[in-house]
């Protein structure tokens, strides 16, 4: 089955020529299926571009997902249309007194900005927050991570001296875990945070299963025993030349900045990168709405009236 999308949004034309199965919402009216309802709190500042990507990750399932777009503020964006967000995206208001099956949280681009300064923090925390009565499992990707863990477990970032940047291996620590089905021992991942998850900060100040690490970028994936919670450090959504676009801008401002590791063929920014992690990122997402989402949610979203 397919995603459920706003008829007009840029992703089904996008992923129709991929040939990637995306219901629009006109053709869904017609069919009696009660499809899973996911959240997006898009926190990324090229919307779009995560929405295909995310989108893309969503739609490798055989459920019908019935996707809504989240934002927490009306700041102007410099990277996406105010068109495309009034056309496409709710408010908080709008969506706070319903259920959801599943909610994913993006990343942001706050590498170095300590959590009691970033400006919408108050925001996020609220959506965080209201998570946990409202939404059957809630999935945070990389700077999510930072803020979830604060608000959950008082856990203060930890800066590494560089930016994790690149595709590391990883192990798989749980064979028979849900949520790693299928997983190889070792599978590749990226990442690009400043932010360090050693594997004994998270073991001794969380009661979080760590499901998959990585010797140089630390924990990877952990989930709440309850399953309502995933925290994935990386960006398992990201396209196969997100990092090159990643590292040419940060080329800009800092002309020292290095090269991505494991990414560029020959460790050469002149050589086009290729995906090398598509396949566990999709077994990723597939598993979460599976195991997580449509195995854990009761049939009728709306709770009982108290």
């Amino acid at each position: 089955m397919p995603i459920r999308i706003p008829d007009l949004l840029p992703a089904v034309d996008l992923l129709n020529g991929e040939n990637i199965f995306v219901m629009t919402e006109t053709r869904a009216m017609h069919q009696d299926v009660r499809p899973l309802k996911v959240l997006l709190l898009n926190l990324m500042p090229k919307k779009i571009e995560t929405e295909n990507q995310l989108i893309r990750m969503l739609s490798n399932s055989p459920l019908q997902i019935d996707l809504e777009l989240l934002r927490i503020d009306h700041i102007e964006s410099k990277n996406t249309p105010i068109a495309h967000l009034n056309s496409f995206y709710r408010d908080f208001s709008e969506v706070k007194n319903n259920q959801y099956d599943g909610l994913i949280i993006t990343g942001a681009p706050l590498g170095k900005v300590p959590w009691e300064k970033v400006r919408y923090k108050d925001q996020v925390e609220e959506v965080i927050r209201w998570s946990q009565q409202h939404v059957t499992s809630t999935m945070f990707l990389c700077w999510a991570v930072e803020a979830a863990l604060n608000i959950f477990y008082d856990l203060p970032k930890k800066m590494r001296d560089e930016k994790l940047s690149g595709v590391y291996p990883h192990q798989t620590r749980h064979q028979h875990e849900t949520l790693t089905r299928g997983f190889d021992d070792t599978f590749k991942a990226p990442h690009s945070r400043f932010a360090d998850y050693p594997v004994n900060i998270i073991k001794n100040h969380t009661d979080l299963h760590i499901l998959a690490s990585s010797k140089e970028a630390g924990v990877y994936l952990m989930a709440s025993s309850d399953r309502k919670k995933v925290f994935v450090t990386g960006h398992p959504e990201y396209d196969a030349e997100t990092l090159a676009q990643e590292y040419w801008r940060d080329i800009e401002v800092n002309p020292n900045t290095d090269i991505p590791v494991n990414y560029f063929p020959d460790n050469s920014p002149d050589n086009k990168p290729s995906s090398n992690w598509r396949s566990h990122a999709n077994l990723l997402f597939s598993n979460w709405l599976n195991y997580y989402v449509y195995q854990m949610t009761p049939f009728e979203l709306e709770r009982e009236d108290d």
